[in-house]
């Protein structure tokens, strides 16, 4: 028994927010499903930057794939879809008996997309028909290109992870989309059910503001936008536009909240996780503070289904000089370009091995 089981006891699904091929080997990821029941992952451009560039585990792959003329991109997608795939394959009896709702992995389309509607469309499902697993998301970036793109994926039956989302709008901007994208499957007498979760991001809002603010109101931003995208997320499932497709068998689109290590070294390491216990929500966490919660993590109920004292919070931080909004697409347009910054160095990297590897 570990303090995990409170958030759990709540009606919070825990996942992973990392993935190598070493946990794979050693059974560490194996350990997590076991004794924290960890029931999902998430992973993007920088954990396989990290991955591949800190462990020999992938060379060999490296190196046969190049030799089969395999490079760059292609590559990359072949050695991440392996440890998806076997990651899948761990979580598939909880996908099985959850009917669906939790046991997922997630592979990130190429950030290099990220403005382009139809490239993603396409990406989104060769990826999905190429991994070969159910209970694999395809990761598209809620941003103003992304939103088609996330629509479009639903209605052709991909499961979408929406990523990349900090403010409430952007949330409901991603919500709106895959109810869209449900409606026109019912309408076209397709199946009504498609996997997705919108992934809100938490606490970069608090670096990305810490300079402006008082101490006082230090990482308390990311913890209000949470509580106000909370709001709005148990308002739509309330709603009778949602009502109509749930009676027509559909799923929800299941509020996952991302970035919740923390990154002030001054604040609790479980904060973003003790303040974001909420029933239906996914919590995706690093190794480090998933090993912190399990340790001395504590749960003082449940989030409100109001918000609680967001307003309140939100309008101190506004009149200390913050402007929310302009904060949100910033740390939006900056989650992207970091993306691009990593995915450049995974390539690159990539390429490196590949050489390095053929000519040893």
């Amino acid at each position: 028994m570990t303090h995990l089981q409170s958030l759990r006891d709540i009606g919070q699904s825990l996942w992973l927010d990392n993935i190598t091929r070493e946990i794979l080997d050693d059974g560490t990821l194996q350990s997590y499903i076991d004794e924290y029941d960890i029931t999902g992952l998430t992973s993007n451009p920088t954990i396989f930057d990290q991955a591949i560039g800190g462990s020999s585990a992938y060379d060999a792959g490296i190196r046969e794939k190049a030799a089969a003329g395999k490079r760059d991109a292609g590559l990359f997608v072949e050695l991440a879809l392996e440890d998806l795939r076997r990651a899948a394959d761990m979580f598939r009896p909880v996908f099985d008996a959850t009917g669906g709702v939790d046991g997922w992995v997630s592979m990130e389309l190429s950030p290099l997309l990220a403005a382009d509607t139809a490239g993603s469309i396409e990406a989104a499902k060769r990826i999905h028909a190429q991994a070969e697993r159910e209970n694999l998301f395809v990761k598209i970036p809620g941003t103003p290109e992304g939103i088609p793109a996330i629509e479009e994926s639903i209605f052709a039956g991909v499961p979408i992870n929406v990523t990349l989302l900090f403010s409430t709008e952007q949330y409901m901007a991603a919500a709106e989309a895959y109810l869209r994208g449900i409606e026109r499957r019912i309408e076209a007498g397709l199946g009504p059910v498609v996997g997705s979760v919108a992934s809100l991001f938490i606490s970069r809002w608090d670096k990305g503001s810490a300079d402006q603010l008082p101490e006082e109101l230090h990482n308390r931003l990311g913890i209000a936008v949470g509580q106000q995208a909370y709001r709005a997320y148990r308002e739509l499932l309330a709603s009778e536009r949602w009502k109509k497709l749930a009676a027509a068998g559909a799923q929800p689109q299941r509020l996952l909240w991302a970035s919740t290590g923390t990154k002030d070294p001054k604040a609790p390491d479980t904060l973003y996780i003790e303040a974001l216990a909420a029933p239906d929500t996914i919590n995706t966490m690093p190794e480090k503070t998933l090993r912190a919660f399990a340790d001395h993590g504590k749960v003082r109920g449940a989030m409100a289904e109001d918000g609680g004292d967001y307003a309140a919070t939100l309008e101190k931080i506004t009149a200390a000089g913050v402007d929310i909004d302009a904060l949100a697409a910033q740390l939006q347009r900056e989650g992207a370009e970091a993306f691009v910054k990593s995915w450049n160095q995974l390539m690159q990297r990539i390429a490196d091995k590949a050489q390095s590897l053929a000519g040893g």
